[in-house]
């Protein structure tokens, strides 16, 4: 599974099994695969942006995100939550709390999400922008795509400790590269992390 799992940019990933799945398109190229399911964190222009969402859209896309994201998603939309668990298109979806403990870019009561989901046999979690939360130890996962940038998100060193809450049997830093952060920060958690990491 793992050599299916693309890191486009920033948040942005592309899984390809069955179905295609991207997470939070941001300035990525045209002509990639279209999209069959789309999961959005949250409302920021660089995880929700209209042109980006464009470019990987197909007339039967779904778009799974938050409900202050509807105005900028033009097709199928699927309002979400943390707590709410779904099907779509043969994929099982768990919806989880992405949010900031000690700064006030992503607060709690916003609603921003992560996801648990279900594709070539492996349980991914994609976090979405989030510090290290005390419901990460309750997510059980096989690869966990985890941001490391700080700023906004946890540090790497945030995120070893977050990595160690999950116990993933590899994780894939992202949240760098643009906006935020350097590849830097993914080779610092990667020589931090005592379990496997694969930087994409």
């Amino acid at each position: 599974m793992l050599d299916k799992i693309f890191r486009l940019n920033h948040d942005c990933f592309r899984i390809e099994s069955d179905i295609v799945i991207y997470t939070d398109p941001f300035h990525i190229s045209a002509g990639l695969p279209g999209a069959d399911l789309v999961l959005i964190s949250h409302e920021h222009f660089d995880h929700c942006s209209p042109e980006d969402l464009a470019k990987v859209a197909k007339d039967d896309t779904v778009y799974l995100a938050p409900a202050d994201c509807r105005d900028k998603v033009s097709g199928e939309f699927r309002a979400v939550k943390p707590g709410d668990r779904l099907e779509v298109k043969g994929v099982s979806i768990e919806v989880v709390p992405a949010y900031n403990t000690d700064k006030d870019f992503h607060p709690r009561q916003a609603g921003y999400v992560g996801y648990v989901f279900t594709t070539g046999g492996k349980r991914i979690y994609f976090a979405g922008d989030t510090d290290r939360i005390p419901e990460m130890k309750q997510i059980e996962c096989d690869i966990a795509l985890l941001p490391v940038s700080g700023t906004y998100v946890m540090t790497a060193e945030e995120a070893v400790e977050a990595a160690r809450d999950i116990g993933a049997e590899v994780v894939i830093p992202m949240h760098y590269g643009d906006i935020v952060g350097t590849a830097a920060d993914a080779e610092r958690f990667k020589k931090m992390y005592e379990g496997n990491c694969l930087i994409k």
